[in-house]
């Protein structure tokens, strides 16, 4: 019996990954994008990017998605019916979680980000523009080489933190790694052990996730090394 519970457990994995991964895209890309904000001379997108994340830092991440799951579809229904458009919104679970997390993780992000584009030489910026060169091959061949290994550590600390963020999106009845533990442990009366399963779950991401980013940052640095030289 424990070996069918846990495979099913071990089973959910795949579409925990697919949740934390989806997240982690959406929270880079808007990350990047309130990096960039951040360092705007607009005084006003300044300020509005930074209460954004105050109000993203300052409300617990249950709090969020359960007011985007529960809340903002019942909103939007409401001005549907109003308007008389007869249609019908509800989110699923996935897309909820994944959509929220994404949101919340992109505030932590934008501060990576901004600190490691603070961190590249200017001077090789303004050459590049002098020599004309089109500013997105500026960020592809300039920017992001540095950014990347610049702000890798603090990404990985925003991934490890994202994937057991995660196990929160069960309570809105995704069937992931903790909702089907949850379902083990009530159904055989042994919440420890099977507990204990979703949690050796997160720590083989957690290992897995920092040794492949860790070796990523050698790589990272070698390359970099190289290049000086």
């Amino acid at each position: 019996m424990f070996a069918d519970f846990a495979s099913t457990i071990l089973a959910a994995g795949a579409l925990t990954l697919l949740l934390a991964l989806g997240a982690l895209a959406l929270s880079s890309v808007l990350g990047l994008a309130l990096a960039y904000g951040r360092l705007s001379r607009r005084r006003w997108l300044v300020r509005l990017i930074q209460c954004f994340n105050f109000v993203i830092r300052g409300i617990p991440d249950l709090v969020l998605m359960l007011l985007v799951f529960y809340s903002l579809p019942a909103a939007i229904n409401q001005f549907l019916e109003w308007s008389g458009s007869g249609l019908w919104v509800e989110f699923s679970p996935f897309w909820a979680g994944m959509v929220t997390l994404g949101v919340i993780f992109s505030a932590y992000m934008s501060e990576t980000f901004k600190s490691g584009l603070q961190n590249i030489p200017r001077g090789q910026i303004e050459a590049a523009q002098a020599y004309g060169l089109h500013p997105w091959r500026i960020f592809w061949r300039i920017t992001l080489p540095q950014l990347a290994r610049l702000a890798l550590p603090g990404f990985t600390n925003n991934w490890l933190v994202m994937v057991k963020a995660t196990a929160l999106v069960s309570l809105l009845g995704l069937q992931d790694v903790m909702f089907r533990a949850k379902g083990a442990a009530e159904a055989t009366g042994q919440p420890f052990t099977y507990y204990l399963v979703a949690g050796g779950f997160y720590l083989a991401v957690t290992l897995a996730s920092t040794f492949g980013l860790l070796s990523l940052a050698r790589r990272l640095e070698q390359t970099n090394h190289a290049g000086r030289t």
